[in-house]
């Protein structure tokens, strides 16, 4: 996210006719109780919960949202559950999209102004190594707290319309992760293993109702939607955007996101966008499908390929140097390609104990293009026989991967077909790249 004024934008751009907030709705956010709530109506947090889209559409327009002639919300599902932002007219480059007003927007500075520090639920994050967490953890109390008041918090029409069935990691049951190859098993299992640490750390904050806090599949809800929902900012700060939360991802974007001076939201087109076409942002690297599957449950089939899987623990500096990163090591699925980084890394190994590799290494932090490539055609056969035996090791443990969900209930293990659709792209990739070699 980047920072300019939504004046300056305007400039440059048909600009919206701002407004105050209609009567009927309490859009400021109340203080902070702690209270118990008198409750009218609570949120159903069951996965089969239909989303009230069009209450909070009304709710964020009594509030001051501004949104640009032809923004419509679609759903990409027949049971209305993936819930996306397309555009029925055109829209040129520089086009303001959506204007969402500070008081709407929560965030976790504001959280934890409002509820105040908790030394001891802050503590049990950093023994758990999730120092880097505490502000996400302050939004997740933000949106239990919110959740405990009703349909008397402000935001209840917003928590209304988002999702129940979450298929993050954090919602993964062991089984999932037996099914998954290793770096997906591993990204999503670190998503699991964050929530334990903040249900954890929920059962330290003692003014919580108990009810509230002990209720797992409740927390389950809270930590998804912060995650799934929620963006950092280059300040520090981590927010959620109502209503900007439903620009879903894409390797190729038509929204960029701003917030100006006084904390207002404004999305605007990156780039022409013709009638018809979905609007949406970057999640994340695309280059590294499996991150966005672990922490969001989805799969960027848009995506031109995945990490390579080779996996190696603790890698060294000089490895690290060569080119090992999950971002970098790349096979392509449409073409078969394998990125330079995969050859580099793989020869450095192959030349452990041999002089030639501190030459490849030396070549590679100089920019010898030379060198490097006369060391590459020296150990090219060997350096291929141990790419081709990666990629028919991996090829072989997938069918094993596959088998393990053979014959599985689907409605005992809902999240299977996502989690096989997972390692069929990751199938196909490797199919071309070997096909390739």
């Amino acid at each position: 996210l980047s920072y300019i004024s939504w004046a300056g934008l305007l400039a440059r751009a048909s600009s919206f006719q701002l407004h105050s907030p209609l009567p009927g709705y309490d859009c400021s956010g109340r203080s902070f109780s702690r209270s118990a709530p008198k409750l009218f109506g609570v949120i159903s947090i069951d996965e089969s919960t239909s989303r009230d889209i069009p209450t909070m559409e009304e709710w964020a327009a009594a509030c001051g949202v501004q949104r640009a002639d032809g923004f419509q919300l679609s759903s990409e599902d027949e049971y209305g559950q993936n819930i996306g932002v397309v555009t029925t007219q055109d829209l040129p480059a520089d086009s303001p999209v959506l204007y969402v007003p500070e008081q709407m927007i929560l965030t976790s500075r504001k959280s934890l102004q409002e509820i105040g520090r908790i030394d001891a639920a802050e503590k049990r994050l950093v023994s758990g190594k999730a120092a880097d967490h505490v502000p996400q953890f302050y939004l997740f109390l933000k949106i239990l707290l919110e959740y405990e008041k009703g349909d008397a918090s402000p935001w209840y029409p917003w928590l209304n319309s988002l999702p129940r069935y979450y298929s993050s990691g954090s919602s993964m049951t062991p089984f999932c992760f037996e099914c998954l190859p290793p770096l997906a098993s591993y990204l999503a299992m670190n998503e699991r293993i964050k929530f334990i640490q903040f249900f954890q750390a929920l059962q330290n904050v003692e003014y919580m109702n108990d009810g509230i806090k002990r209720n797992k599949e409740l927390a389950k809800f809270a930590f998804a939607v912060v995650y799934t929902r929620g963006f950092p900012t280059p300040d520090g700060d981590f927010r959620i955007v109502p209503l900007a939360d439903m620009f879903n991802h894409g390797t190729e974007t038509e929204i960029v996101s701003t917030y100006d001076e006084e904390g207002n939201y404004c999305a605007y087109t990156s780039r022409d966008v013709p009638a018809g076409s979905p609007l949406r942002m970057s999640y994340g690297d695309s280059t590294n499908p499996s991150s966005l599957f672990a922490k969001y449950g989805f799969l960027d089939e848009t995506a031109p390929g995945t990490f390579c899987k080779i996996m190696i623990n603790r890698p060294s500096q000089e490895l690290i140097n060569m080119g090992y990163d999950h971002s970098r090591m790349l096979f392509y699925k449409d073409t078969g390609a394998v990125s330079e980084e995969v050859w580099d890394v793989l020869l450095f190994q192959l030349l452990e104990n041999n002089p030639d590799q501190q030459v490849l290494y030396q070549a590679q932090m100089n920019g010898d293009a030379n060198t490097k490539r006369s060391i590459h055609e020296k150990y090219y056969p060997q350096t291929y026989a141990a790419l081709q035996n990666h990629v028919d090791s991996f090829l072989n443990d997938l069918d094993v991967l596959s088998g393990k969900a053979a014959g599985k209930d689907i409605n005992e293990h809902p999240r299977l077909p996502l989690i096989m659709g997972h390692n069929e792209f990751v199938r196909n990739t490797f199919m071309a790249v070997k096909a390739n070699l």
